[in-house]
């Protein structure tokens, strides 16, 4: 027999009717020979009653029963006594008391209890070897239940807007596309290989060639890159989207709305600014030292270069005579910081690159604490203070290298600052799209070389005019990223739909016209069937799943993550594979 009821469902209107019932032994509790057990599925609990005098034989099977038993039972819905009733349940009205049960299974003891209110202590290794007992908990029930409603309620949007959803392949070539490809050696092509996407970047716009105008997908994406706290090891899911003929505030225009729906339905979270700001790359590192700020609060870094030009303070000076800069980040309130507190953030400026951390204390009598207010003199150190608006109470930071380094080693301060002063608040979505990337950058393989800093496929912004005229470094691009709460949901870009001007990119990234042609003949070849101006982005949906519901990391919106270190611990992967395998596809392992 079949349940005819879930354990969430039911009600005082069931009262008297009987039901089948199917789940696991969540709890199971003795009272004197009256045996009560909560049985769950996934759709919650109910408790079931087994009383001697009613059904000695139930009643018999029940002291079998252990946690995470699976069991059928039948029995008639009772409302319980007004003092017995569980408020915090849907089902904490009713009980059954079993007339009939079968036992569908037993269970080992588990190595941890499935119980949400013991997850955190339970070690996250062990949960992952077991990830099976692991899924069986209500906030993982919910989480994927939710995820899978995400993921349907993007895709009617985009259906609803004319979009056509196509699969590209999962099999494809290697191409430069930012990270370490995984290789899958071909049996039938010895010595060669395919690639898994990192992204199914060339295929969409291949797509807008051949006339699919308006495209998305859920895509699955392969990468090997080090695991962090919002990036998963090796494989991810992205909404992947492009449309033809269309500008950059066309396609602002198409995510918007979803954005902002899906962060009043999946989130609790205020939206800061729904008209999304859109702040030029440049203005982001200076004003917040990164490219994905975290705009739930304010604390902006300001440009103090030409202020401290020819002053006593050494760094200062040496940092402006080297064409670099001074910046200076006021925080309220951190006159408080302790000198370990300061320690601390110094550190974090130095694994940027910077040298050190000057400050300069404002104390609550107004006067400046600082080592390096001697150097800067009273009428200098009082003019920064003014500039910066700081006022008693406050901690002025300042950085003084290169722009980068400067940018980099104050934005990861902000970001601390933010996070020790809890201006990191959980109810609100700080929104904003991040524009003018520049086209090109120092490649950090190989120094002094010049690379593609964003996405190789990328219009430069004054086309070829640009290309040929403007230093490589000096050139941007129609390229965005969206940013939510300080990370980064989505990259995007108008393409480069010009095999020309494609052609003269390559170059200028260090790619001969053979290296172009090995790996980009294709694409190229295909422009040159009349592509159309096309771009699009494409969101990762994990990451942005994540955020929305204030996840300690992205591990958690998976069924089967992997674990810290790129393994998936309940299936032992990576593993070793028997000769027999690598001497059908030639290969050979080299020992160290």
């Amino acid at each position: 027999m079949q349940r005819t009821h879930t354990c969430g469902e039911l009600t005082e209107k069931q009262a008297g009717k009987e039901v089948t019932l199917t789940g696991w032994v969540h709890r199971r509790r003795d009272h004197g020979g009256m045996i009560f057990i909560d049985l769950r599925d996934r759709y919650g609990l109910t408790q079931i009653k087994f009383d001697p005098e009613v059904n000695l034989e139930a009643h018999t099977q029940a002291e079998k029963l252990r946690s995470e038993w699976v069991v059928q039972v039948t029995g008639k819905v009772m409302t319980r006594p007004e003092e017995m009733i569980n408020e915090k349940l849907i089902t904490g009205k009713i009980e059954v008391p079993v007339e009939k049960i079968e036992i569908l299974n037993q269970s080992k003891t588990p190595p941890f209890e499935i119980d949400d209110k013991n997850s955190a202590m339970t070690n996250e290794s062990l949960r992952l070897k077991y990830r099976y007992l692991d899924l069986r908990r209500d906030n993982l029930q919910d989480l994927l239940s939710r995820k899978a409603e995400f993921i349907q309620d993007i895709r009617k949007y985009f259906i609803d807007q004319g979009f056509l959803e196509v699969q590209t392949p999962i099999l494809a070539n290697s191409s430069p596309e930012g990270a370490r490809d995984w290789l899958v050696p071909s049996r039938l092509y010895p010595g060669k290989f395919y690639a898994l996407p990192q992204a199914p970047q060339q295929f969409k716009q291949l797509l807008m060639v051949g006339g699919v105008d308006k495209y998305f997908q859920i895509a699955p994406c392969f990468r090997d890159e080090d695991p962090r706290m919002d990036r998963h090891f090796g494989e991810f899911y992205q909404l992947d989207m492009e449309m033809s003929f269309v500008e950059q505030e066309d396609i602002f225009a198409i995510m918007e709305p979803l954005m902002i729906e899906l962060t009043k339905k999946y989130s609790k979270k205020e939206i800061v600014d729904e008209s999304f700001p859109q702040i030029p790359w440049r203005e982001a590192m200076n004003k917040y030292g990164s490219d994905k700020p975290d705009l739930r609060f304010e604390m902006e870094i300001k440009t103090i270069t030409e202020l401290v030009a020819g002053c006593e303070f050494g760094v200062f000076a040496k940092a402006v005579e080297e064409k670099g800069v001074v910046h200076a980040l006021k925080v309220d309130g951190g006159a408080n910081f302790s000198r370990k507190e300061i320690d601390d953030l110094t550190e974090l400026a130095k694994s940027k690159g910077a040298a050190g951390l000057a400050y300069i204390i404002i104390k609550e009598t107004g006067e400046l604490q600082s080592p390096i207010v001697k150097f800067l003199g009273d009428d200098l150190a009082q003019k920064i203070v003014a500039i910066v608006g700081a006022k008693s109470g406050d901690i002025i930071f300042f950085g003084a290298d290169k722009w980068r380094v400067v940018c980099d080693a104050l934005g990861v301060v902000r970001d601390k600052c933010g996070e020790m002063l809890g201006l990191k608040d959980n109810k609100k979505a700080a929104w904003a799209w991040i524009t003018d990337f520049p086209m090109y950058d120092y490649s950090e393989i190989e120094e002094g070389k010049i690379d593609f800093g964003h996405n190789p496929f990328s219009m430069p912004q004054g086309g070829m005019k640009a290309l040929q005229e403007k230093e490589p470094l000096e050139i941007l691009a129609y390229q965005f990223d969206l940013v939510l709460n300080g990370f980064e949901i989505t990259s995007g870009a108008i393409r480069n739909h010009r095999p020309d001007i494609m052609r003269e990119a390559f170059k200028i990234a260090g790619y001969t016209e053979d290296e172009i042609g090995q790996k980009f003949g294709h694409i190229l070849e295909a422009f040159e069937y009349g592509a159309p101006p096309h771009g699009g982005n494409a969101p990762g949906i994990d990451r942005m799943f994540m955020v929305l519901n204030d996840c300690d990391s992205i591990r958690d919106i998976y069924a089967f993550p992997k674990d810290g270190q790129g393994k998936d611990a309940m299936l032992g992967a990576p593993s070793e594979v028997t000769e027999a395998q690598l001497k059908e596809l030639r290969l050979q392992i080299k020992k160290d």
